[in-house]
């Protein structure tokens, strides 16, 4: 029998605008391609404090939420950019929202058998983004977001990321008590054929990854299927070998 679907809708009405750039950090601007105000320059939050290489292309599509608040300063969030007709998810918050509607949905075969979910759970000094328990014990999982294919194959990350670093540490140390620990890597574009880490970004996350999995940590990277109106799970990649 086949799973069933993992599937995240956008807030709607999710508007469609030309990309123009990024201005701070954690702001975007972009032209409005609808609605009432189109032609309008609007300013969206962004979460992505990766680079988004190769993303970030003026005049291309982009899909912007409205917040859930309608008093916060910036009305609307970034959640995918164009990329030669495709639409790459780029929020960083997708990866944990998908792994939680994956396990209410039965969709990953990886967590079946564990029926309590607990989010951003404390383990020693730091959090890792989920905690599931059940007949199979205990399942400890950390979420990346990935946005960067090269030759075929999908990349993480897209920026040097000492957090990250400190992510697979943690993982390690979890995984040598003999804890069940995974890396859910949710790869929102359609052209990644397989995943390995950035060593031309990053060469010392790359190193720690493989270290990770020598390690006994799983790694998952799922493709995620992105349209004007949300986002499914969508099928497993293989990890390449170092």
């Amino acid at each position: 029998m086949p799973r069933p679907v993992a599937r995240i809708p956008f807030a709607a009405p999710c508007r469609r605008a030309a990309f123009v750039r990024r201005i701070k950090r954690f702001t975007v601007e972009a032209v409005a391609l609808d609605g009432p105000d189109r032609g309008a320059l609007l300013k969206a939050h962004t979460n992505n404090t990766g680079s988004m290489l190769g993303l970030l292309r003026p005049g291309g599509t982009a899909l912007l939420s409205p917040a859930a608040n309608p008093d916060r300063k910036l009305r609307y969030t970034l959640e995918a950019l164009d990329l030669a007709g495709a639409m790459v998810g780029v929020n960083t918050l997708t990866p944990n929202r998908m792994l939680h509607a994956a396990w209410r949905a039965g969709a990953l075969p990886e967590m079946d058998g564990y029926e309590h979910f607990q989010k951003e759970a404390k383990v020693g000094e730091s959090r890792l983004d989920a905690h599931l328990t059940g007949t199979r014990g205990d399942l400890w999982v950390e979420c990346k977001n990935v946005t960067l294919v090269e030759e075929d194959v999908a990349r993480f990350p897209d920026a040097i990321t000492e957090r990250g670093q400190k992510h697979l540490r943690e993982l390690m140390a979890l995984a040598v008590t003999g804890a069940r620990v995974a890396l859910f890597l949710l790869v929102q574009r359609p052209d990644g054929r397989c995943f390995g880490p950035a060593d031309f970004i990053d060469p010392v996350y790359a190193e720690l990854f493989y270290e990770a999995l020598d390690a006994g940590v799983e790694a998952w990277p799922y493709v995620a299927d992105v349209d004007e109106t949300g986002i499914t799970l969508g099928r497993k990649l293989k990890v390449v070998a170092p």
